[in-house]
């Protein structure tokens, strides 16, 4: 495993998920920086981190799975044990063709609180955490009651709120069900972060060209969501180097008044859904 973390470099990043917007997230934050980079894979982690490496990047792999509180906090302690951390940046998950329903629902929602709370317990003033959610959260209908549930929720109750016991065998619904919640945990996230003097946000893509999407193409749903880009007017997918942009905005100085908030960048999809698609 690679391990360069030079004394000099001042500040930590971390990303989760080596994936194509893991990586483009970790090429744009992190030259001059030390980076953590964390995937449940330890050959994608090798490779990726090992090319990192040669590009000059002072990157370390860390074998974490997210669904393991343990393991999530141990990465955590471990990178501010190391410097000051400044930007963290979540984008580890599973798509609707990529697992079961509890496959998602353990990875994307249970694994994003993990990352959440363990974070929060290291976080000082001018730390940034984003988590990676999707543009089909901002199309999800939930009561009330589900949206608090699903904010405030201890996260070993998390799987018995209505609207995730309802989920059944559905990866379409839980992964609707599951992005939603990662915006809405990060919205209620916010005050104690605040206090920290610590930021977060979340950003949810559209369709961006990763094998995650690839394989979403391939699967059942994927002519209808390659239709929709047409219909709606965006035409083309969106590419890891734009969620890196934005990224990199939320976790930089011109976004310091900026958190418990999400940012779309999706190519107007969920605008055309809510407004434009027909009934």
């Amino acid at each position: 495993m690679a391990d360069q973390l030079p004394q000099h470099s001042p500040d930590v990043v971390v990303v989760t998920g080596a994936g194509g917007m893991g990586v483009a997230i970790a090429r744009r934050l992190g030259s001059g920086r030390s980076l953590y980079l964390a995937d449940a894979s330890q050959d994608r982690l090798d490779r990726v981190v090992d090319e990192l490496s040669d590009e000059g990047y002072a990157a370390r792999g860390v074998l974490v799975d997210v669904r393991d509180r343990t393991s999530v906090e141990k990465l955590a302690a471990e990178a501010a044990g190391a410097r000051r951390v400044a930007a963290v940046v979540h984008t580890a998950g599973v798509s609707a063709a990529q697992g079961s329903a509890q496959t998602i629902l353990d990875v994307n929602l249970l694994g994003t609180v993990h990352i959440i709370d363990a974070f929060e317990k290291v976080a000082t003033p001018g730390m940034s955490l984003v988590c990676v959610s999707s543009m089909a959260g901002h199309v999800a209908s939930l009561s009330p009651a589900d949206e608090a549930a699903l904010a405030t929720a201890p996260v070993g109750e998390l799987l018995a709120v209505d609207a995730v016991a309802a989920v059944g065998d559905d990866a379409r619904r839980a992964y609707i069900v599951s992005k939603r919640a990662n915006q809405l945990r990060v919205e209620a996230a916010a005050l104690a972060w605040n206090r920290l003097g610590a930021r977060i946000n979340s950003v949810s893509p559209g369709v961006i060209a990763t094998a995650m999407a690839k394989a979403e193409a391939e699967g059942p749903s994927g002519a209808h969501m390659l239709g929709m880009l047409e219909t709606n007017g965006a035409v083309r997918t969106g590419t890891p180097a734009e969620i890196a942009a934005a990224v990199a905005f939320l976790t930089g100085p011109e976004a310091r008044y900026i958190t418990g908030t999400d940012l779309l960048v999706d190519g107007g999809q969920a605008a055309w859904l809510r407004r434009h698609r027909a009934a």
